[in-house]
């Protein structure tokens, strides 16, 4: 039965559809179990007493860290799925998202109650606090551990801190002409990538402390989500439009042509988004309920998961692929065995129908027929290689100073 469509903006719970019966019965926190759903081994994390914002993989991928509405984060362990710590009595407000800080048993949470905390994972203890000057809607670390970045809102305002102190170095106001969904670094520490209800993308460069990337999205409605490829080379967003686009960051075309549509996963607005450690894998959440498993190389999904009975909130992936983990406005957060995945008939059958995500184009130039991937080019090229390389690019690189 497809999913009723649903309003981002509503503060209504979504109506329940005749038929529909819960499968799990476990209490809160005592299902340790895998369960079947979607064809696919679940456990389901229940504790919290509000919708889950965000959910991380963490400490060697043994544990869970979530933070929700209800103003506290908790640790789990996944395999038992019960709650190793609290943290709470900090936040007066919800808090919207959370970050690991690589290296360190540490963590950041954002609330709207303006504070930006960092804690302790060993001892549940706060290391510091930051007040910002609004609610602060998302968070994130750079890979080498040394900043934390988050977004506030009605500013439109970006705040870079050192993750040791959470001191302030750089403060970017009106970033954005309206509230920004999710900032995050790059994976080379370069580079703050944050998206926006205005519809745009933006790319601040630490080092030369301005913004060296403004993209107008092309998508439909406020872009929700972003995520990195683990080189850097490819952007994906995720829209209320209901769609995800792919952007080609080293090459540059996106400028000119555009990102690359993914649609046809969720019939709700796309809330969140994730690659895999290989960029072979890309999960996506939605308001309809559901859970999207994209194959990277024919842009189209491969699995759709279904299982929370409200809008998830957030996707994560393991490092190797084989688990991954989704919060939801129900409170739960599920952790799904997505291994074996390939064997599914579902899984199975779309492949043999989507092919291998090569087409065949006809080249405006010369007219004859050239194969090219779609994931890289297939919105971007025109002409085949032949007739490109009898064409001088038009840039030319700059001859170094002499000194």
């Amino acid at each position: 039965m497809a999913a009723k469509k649903l309003d981002p903006l509503s503060e209504e719970e979504p109506p329940g559809e005749e038929g529909e019966v819960e499968e799990e019965v476990e209490e809160s926190g005592a299902g340790g179990g895998w369960s079947w759903e979607s064809q696919v081994p679940v456990k389901v994390l229940r504790a919290h007493g509000g919708a889950v914002t965000a959910a991380r993989l963490c400490c060697g991928e043994r544990c869970v860290l979530s933070c929700s509405s209800d103003r506290t984060a908790i640790l789990w362990d996944a395999e038992s799925c019960r709650p190793l710590r609290t943290f709470d009595g900090v936040h007066s407000e919800s808090i919207s998202e959370c970050a690991l800080i690589p290296g360190t048993n540490r963590m950041v949470t954002v609330s709207w109650d303006k504070k930006m905390v960092a804690w302790d994972l060993e001892t549940g203890l706060t290391l510091w606090e930051s007040r910002q000057a609004g609610l602060l809607t998302s968070c994130g670390c750079s890979p080498d551990g040394r900043l934390v970045v988050c977004a506030s809102d009605p500013q439109n305002s970006v705040s870079i801190c050192d993750a040791a102190s959470g001191r302030t170095l750089h403060h970017i106001s009106d970033h954005h002409r309206s509230t920004v969904t999710r900032c995050k670094f790059d994976p080379q520490n370069r580079r703050v990538a944050t998206v926006s209800a205005d519809r745009s993308i933006k790319l601040w460069d630490l080092q030369a402390q301005k913004t060296t990337v403004s993209v107008g999205s092309n998508h439909g409605n406020v872009v929700s989500d972003c995520c990195f490829t683990s080189n850097g080379h490819f952007l994906c967003t995720a829209s209320w439009d209901k769609t995800l686009k792919l952007w080609d960051l080293q090459a540059g075309w996106f400028r000119s042509q555009g990102g690359t549509t993914l649609r046809g996963g969720h019939e709700g607005s796309v809330s969140c988004c994730c690659f895999s450690a290989d960029g072979g894998l890309l999960v996506s959440g939605s308001y309809d309920r559901t859970v999207a498993l994209w194959d990277v190389t024919s842009l189209c999904p491969s699995l759709v998961l279904k299982g929370h009975s409200d809008w998830v909130t957030d996707v994560t992936l393991s490092a190797d692929g084989k688990l991954m983990v989704s919060s939801s406005k129900d409170g739960t957060i599920r952790l799904w065995d997505v291994e074996n995945m390939e064997e599914i008939p579902e899984v199975l059958q779309r492949k043999r129908t989507e092919g291998t995500g090569v087409h065949i184009l006809k080249c405006e130039e010369c007219g004859k027929p050239f194969p090219v991937c779609r994931l890289l080019t297939s919105d971007l090229l025109t002409r085949c290689v032949f007739c490109r390389l009898r064409t001088p690019p038009r840039y030319r690189p700059q001859l170094p100073p002499v000194m």
